[in-house]
């Protein structure tokens, strides 16, 4: 983003994204194990729901997705102001989706393992951040609101109708999501077990899906970028526009759940109505965040976030490769992770991908 657009807000809610995951999450999580008498409300807010639902967990990576939405007008705001994209511009478009691939790789996709069979392609939020990303740039540096709308809804309704076609079959091991998923990925498909003969097979505790899902990633991440122009808009003040955003949320929510009967909340598939829900909650999100922060300018208490929101992939790629499984490693860890976070912006040390 150019600085002299730059949004505190995002940065802050960006931030705060990551604080829960990296830091407040591990460390609440463990001592409701320790105190499981009367924290169990507060647990399952803190983990991911079997199949059905939503929790405050849930909201994490589509919220991270929506974020780098926001991102696009900014950064690609000469491109609606005369500037044609030339080579350099596909050339780090491109640089960003394989090096958000690679990270994910790295993280979740076993590449140091250096072992072909356990290599895992495509498991990651980075990578679904990557595909996303480069869907709605292209839409938004090639085509006006309309027309990114219009895409917006087909990608949303390609992923319904795929369902729609198999009679809305969702099995967490039968859906045509994972069937996608695994004839396409196979043995390179997280959840895959070994062996020692040599023989693989799907494991049935996994249950996240990824390659007909970027089609519903793709619509997190446009969301976002909807967002992100009516931030930078000049046609209504900020006040409006928070307004604006929190109604565009409340929709989306009240989409969501007026149509889980037809199609369940389930994030794990990145469902259509887990979509819009997901969705309307990070627009309701954002207009909050902007109208605290940059509307009324009430920051204090708030800046320190700027701390993993400025950061966030470094933040996240470093919190992923940790362990957080008893309360002592969950505070070492989560502690380790800030401090070097809070070294690197007050050094004023930011990693861009």
């Amino acid at each position: 983003m150019v600085n002299k657009e730059r949004l505190e807000s995002l940065d802050i809610l960006r931030g705060a994204d990551m604080f829960l995951l990296l830091f407040l999450g591990p460390i609440l999580r463990n001592i409701c194990k320790l105190f499981p008498d009367g924290t169990g409300w507060l647990s399952h807010q803190l983990q991911h729901v079997q199949w059905e639902g939503f929790v405050t967990w849930d909201i994490i990576m589509p919220l991270f997705l929506f974020m780098s939405g926001i991102t696009i007008p900014f950064s690609m705001a000469k491109y609606k102001n005369g500037v044609k994209p030339d080579g350099a511009f596909y050339i780090k478009l491109l640089r960003r989706f394989v090096v958000l691939f690679v990270l994910g790789w790295i993280v979740q996709g076993n590449l140091l393992l250096w072992d072909w069979k356990m290599f895992h392609p495509f498991a990651n939020t980075l990578q679904s951040i990557a595909v996303g990303y480069v869907i709605a740039s292209l839409l938004f540096v090639h085509t006006d609101v309309k027309w990114q709308v219009v895409a917006c809804v087909l990608l949303f309704a390609a992923y319904w109708i795929a369902f729609a076609c198999t009679g809305m079959n969702t099995d967490p091991q039968g859906n045509v999501a994972m069937t996608v998923d695994k004839a396409v990925l196979g043995f390179h498909r997280d959840g895959v077990a070994w062996a020692d003969d040599g023989s693989w097979r799907f494991m049935k505790r996994y249950q996240y899906t990824w390659v007909l899902s970027s089609l519903n990633f793709a619509v997190t991440v446009l969301l976002g970028c909807f967002a992100g122009q009516m931030l930078r808009s000049g046609k209504h003040s900020p006040a409006r526009k928070a307004l604006d955003l929190a109604i565009a949320g409340a929709v989306l929510v009240a989409a969501g759940l007026l149509l889980s009967p037809l199609f369940p909340i389930i994030k794990k598939i990145w469902s259509s109505t887990m979509t819009l829900y997901s969705g309307g909650i990070c627009f309701l999100l954002t207009a909050i965040t902007y109208y605290i922060v940059d509307v009324r300018g009430w920051k204090k208490g708030l800046g320190w976030l700027k701390i993993y929101g400025m950061n966030a992939i470094t933040a996240y790629c470093i919190g992923e490769m940790l362990q957080y499984n008893t309360l002592p490693q969950a505070i070492g860890n989560a502690s380790l992770v800030m401090l070097l976070l809070t070294i690197m912006y007050k050094n004023k040390f930011f990693i861009k991908v």
